[in-house]
């Protein structure tokens, strides 16, 4: 029998003159994130004239729709939503994608390691092994293009952003914070414990489609040492 996955709006009104964001949750809930995710992709297969593009939230779904096309943008998001709703977000139909992100968990990369081992009271060692033994899921992409807020993480890895954010990160860093995990896709500002870094590069803007994750894939890091990483990332021009 295929499972659902039930979320129920709890409010909707415009954003801005062109879209509708749909609320869910106030918070971070993974399984009604998971329901977000699997009406947004009901909602694209149906190839609605007006609906210029579908934006995933954490707790939210934001629709982009067309203006030079006579609808009532609230009343058509509500029906629609409505009757995706109404039909079941089946899990056996929509197949979660896992993609598998190497990371070097060296000190070198990982520059915020020593303060994380000493405020958590956990070896360096131990907080690699954590976040590698996280299921992780793409909760939203926001902040940047190709940055992806995943959710998962282990509770014993609960920090707060750091209380000075850095001027830059760079590309590929993975960091913690706040119950999750991000990627910094390039060189960007931030204020997340950085652990570590993959070689991978998961965005490109010259591709047809420019980030490796999406809304709603699972991810499961796994662990590289230097080498590996050196090598990888000449392979993939991100060295």
């Amino acid at each position: 029998m295929a499972r659902s996955l039930a979320v129920t709006p709890k409010s909707i009104a415009p954003l801005g003159d062109a879209a509708v964001i749909i609320d869910f949750a106030d918070g971070v809930d993974i399984t009604i994130n998971a329901g977000i995710q699997r009406l947004a992709r009901a909602v694209r297969r149906k190839k609605v004239p007006w609906l210029i593009d579908i934006v995933p939230g954490i707790g939210s779904l934001a629709f982009h729709f067309d203006v030079a096309v006579a609808v009532d943008a609230v009343a058509a998001t509500e029906a629609l939503v409505s009757e995706c709703l109404a039909r079941g977000l089946h899990l056996i139909d929509d197949p979660v994608r896992t993609i598998e992100v190497p990371i070097c968990y060296d000190e070198t990369f990982g520059l915020d390691l020593g303060e994380l081992s000493a405020s958590l009271n956990m070896p360096v060692a131990e907080i690699g092994l954590r976040h590698a033994a996280c299921d992780f899921s793409v909760l939203m992409m926001g902040f940047a293009p190709g940055h992806p807020y995943l959710g998962g993480l282990d509770a014993r890895l609960a920090v707060p952003r750091r209380a000075t954010p850095r001027a830059s990160v760079p590309g590929g860093s993975v960091g913690i914070a706040n119950g999750q995990s991000v990627i910094y896709p390039y060189s960007l500002p931030g204020g997340w414990n950085i652990i570590g870094r993959t070689p991978l590069k998961l965005f490109d803007a010259s591709e047809p489609e420019p980030s490796t994750l999406e809304p709603g894939d699972a991810v499961r890091f796994f662990a590289i040492d230097r080498a590996e990483f050196d090598r990888n990332a000449l392979a993939e021009g991100t060295a």
